[in-house]
């Protein structure tokens, strides 16, 4: 099953989650704001998108500027902090099976789906 971590209030986001509209396959959504996300479950994406933590950090967060910026942080410390603010990660992220990809750009999600 598909499944996109969505955000409505975001182009990118919208933008994803037109593309698997259009694609006639099965998915789920998750509102990632609405719906937190556990800490397990996001190193699990972390791990399927193969990158490290602070590279699904949206660093041009207001709360990333005003409580972390500037500090260096450990890997833990920095999934605990976009688990406690889900704003802090990337969006939309699409996870299809063993595969994931974050859809900036929008087309990203082509390759996995």
């Amino acid at each position: 099953m598909i499944t996109i971590l969505h955000n409505p209030r975001c182009s990118k986001s919208r933008e994803g989650l037109s593309l698997l509209e259009n694609s006639g396959k099965d998915f789920g959504v998750i509102k990632y704001l609405d719906e937190p996300i556990s800490e397990s479950a996001l190193k699990n994406i972390i791990s399927l998108l193969k990158i490290k933590p602070i590279e699904l950090v949206r660093k041009n967060e207001a709360i990333w500027k005003s409580d972390f910026k500037g500090i260096t942080l450990s890997d833990a410390q920095i999934i605990k902090a976009m688990v406690r603010h889900p704003k802090l990660i990337e969006r939309p992220i699409v996870i299809n099976s063993k595969k994931a990809a974050i859809g900036r750009p929008p087309q990203n999600i082509l390759n996995i789906i």
